[in-house]
């Protein structure tokens, strides 16, 4: 893991700078296993699926995702289902990935 997890999110309102795609490489290296996607509006998204035995250990797992996400101040998309769970991270604000995205995923990765 990285130090990425020991760090907390800090609030965003717009006014930073968002990554370009040599930091979202040079962070991507930090947390396990997450892609580098962009949506239907070019903005950078990371994502990644969680695979499960069931329904309910899907759910437990957002509900784990949704307390994390809580204490940082920092919500991610989730799509979940029987048997799986897909986050994406972005910040909003930015229109784009900042630290914050790779802390909360460092973060969701411990769960």
């Amino acid at each position: 893991m990285s130090d990425l997890v020991d760090k907390k999110c800090v609030p965003c309102e717009g006014g930073v700078s968002k990554f370009d795609i040599s930091e979202i490489h040079k962070y991507q290296k930090k947390v396990d296993g997450w892609g580098v996607i962009k949506n239907e509006n070019e903005i950078f998204l990371l994502e990644k699926k969680f695979n499960f035995k069931n329904f309910l250990e899907s759910q437990q797992f957002v509900n784990k995702v949704a307390k994390i996400s809580e204490e940082e101040g920092h919500h991610p998309e989730i799509l979940f289902g029987w048997g799986y769970a897909k986050v994406n991270i972005t910040t909003h604000a930015i229109e784009g990935l900042s630290e914050n995205d790779f802390i909360l995923a460092a973060k969701i990765d411990k769960i």
